[in-house]
């Protein structure tokens, strides 16, 4: 009875992803927080049909929020439309290194004298929730390629950065309750963890986005071969950056960034800017159109972009809906104590306005856009991901409990706060003209 029952349930979920699309965007609400109430009711606490167990189910909660990670990754790549020479990378490097280690140094003393953890737990609670999400980021994230504002910019490559660059903190705090190797005087930390590996990151997925691109772009414009599939040749990227990145001991995560950047700059380099405009108005419902679409030298490449980012996208949202049910199921099966809410407060109100502000002292941003993105440090499903690494290498017994409460109630209350405030603070912004500016 179960999987007639759970066949129902995906209908109705997916049916209503569809249909409340357009209204979600008027309301106080976000599809985060619905998926979330569904992942409750469908949880211990309310129908007992999704009963997730941190320990037992560990290493597949680790996965399925990594998979989460890695799609959203590689459609903010391809969204990141801007040479990096433009200052609105320099902001988002600004607030996914500077503001991040700022964000991790001041959870960590929280963690220290509010919650009496070591220096190694709060480290690690520090490198957990610093990064803010790519997957419920949609409602400020660009929209496409030729989207130039300097908020929606500066939010999805942070957080699509900072999903990497929180790798070596979490190393670090493994490394100091005992559970990795840091060398002496931290210099395996600081040589392999931190130099490598985000080195090693950006190298192997830029070099892998830029190759394949090339290599599709060339065979379909001189040969008219690879036409078509392109939805096996963006999982088959990811799965190739990640791949090597991972065999290489560097951070996959950045690497499936790169990537996506990587494959965007190949169309960027062939037609510039604006053309995925001009390929989805010469797209129709015909075949052989799309064929010469596919295999036209002027827009081979925008147009396999726009075929790869489509499909990614759609993934996305499937991913989004699948992990957040289980982070609203996993609410029932952690210790909550009132207390924890202080940590919210804290990190909301103060944690992120303070690290936004250190990170974008001199930055070319309005007062408008920095009190939005001191608002807008959304964490998700790369905190829960984080989380279950840590617990899946060694964090066990109560630490691993109050992690796992501390970082379900920040997610949790993130998802309802910013769900709730992300329609009305943009219709602000766009009202002030902040995307003009």
């Amino acid at each position: 009875m179960h999987f007639e029952l759970w066949t129902l349930i995906i209908g109705v979920l997916l049916i209503a992803m569809t249909l409340s699309r357009n209204v979600l965007q008027r309301l106080p609400l976000s599809t985060g927080m619905l998926y979330l109430g569904a992942g409750a009711v469908l949880g211990p606490a309310g129908l007992e049909l999704m009963t997730p167990d941190p320990v037992d189910h560990g290493e597949l909660l680790e996965r399925a929020a990594e998979v989460a990670v890695l799609i959203s990754l590689f459609a903010i790549g391809l969204k990141l439309g801007l040479p990096l020479s433009d200052r609105r990378w320099h902001v988002a490097i600004r607030l996914a290194t500077v503001s991040m280690v700022v964000t991790i140094a001041l959870i960590a003393v929280i963690g220290h004298y509010v919650f009496d953890l070591p220096l190694g737990a709060a480290v690690l609670l520090g490198a957990v929730l610093a990064p803010t999400d790519p997957v419920l980021a949609t409602d400020v994230q660009v929209t496409d390629s030729d989207d130039r504002d300097s908020l929606r910019f500066g939010l999805s490559a942070e957080g699509g950065l900072n999903d990497g660059t929180a790798f070596p903190f979490v190393m670090l705090g493994l490394g100091l309750l005992g559970l990795h190797e840091l060398g002496e005087f931290g210099w395996r930390w600081l040589a392999v963890d931190v130099v490598w590996a985000i080195v090693a990151g950006l190298a192997i997925g830029a070099a892998c986005g830029a190759v394949m691109g090339r290599l599709v772009v060339y065979l379909r414009t001189r040969h008219g071969h690879s036409v078509g599939l392109d939805e096996f040749l963006g999982l088959g990227l990811i799965a190739l950056a990640y791949g090597l990145t991972l065999a290489s001991h560097g951070y996959g995560f950045l690497a499936v960034l790169a990537a996506g950047v990587a494959l965007q700059r190949v169309q960027q380099r062939d037609v510039g800017d604006f053309d995925d405009r001009r390929v989805a108005a010469r797209v129709t419902g015909n075949i052989a159109s799309r064929e010469a679409l596919a295999t036209d030298d002027e827009l081979a490449a925008a147009y396999m972009t726009r075929e790869v980012q489509e499909f990614n996208e759609h993934l996305e949202r499937i991913a989004e809906l699948a992990v957040v049910l289980v982070v609203g199921a996993l609410l029932a099966q952690v210790r909550f104590e009132l207390h924890y809410l202080w940590l919210v407060a804290l990190l909301s109100l103060v944690v992120r306005p303070i690290a936004v502000a250190v990170g974008l002292v001199g930055a070319p941003v309005s007062p408008e856009q920095r009190r939005l993105v001191s608002w807008f440090g959304i964490r998700g499903i790369g905190s829960l991901y984080y989380l279950m690494y840590a617990l899946n290498h060694g964090v066990s017994g109560d630490l691993a409990e109050l992690l796992l409460g501390l970082t379900l109630t920040v997610v949790a209350s993130s998802i309802v706060l910013h769900g709730i405030s992300v329609t009305p603070l943009m219709s602000w912004y766009r009202k002030r003209g902040g995307a003009r500016r």
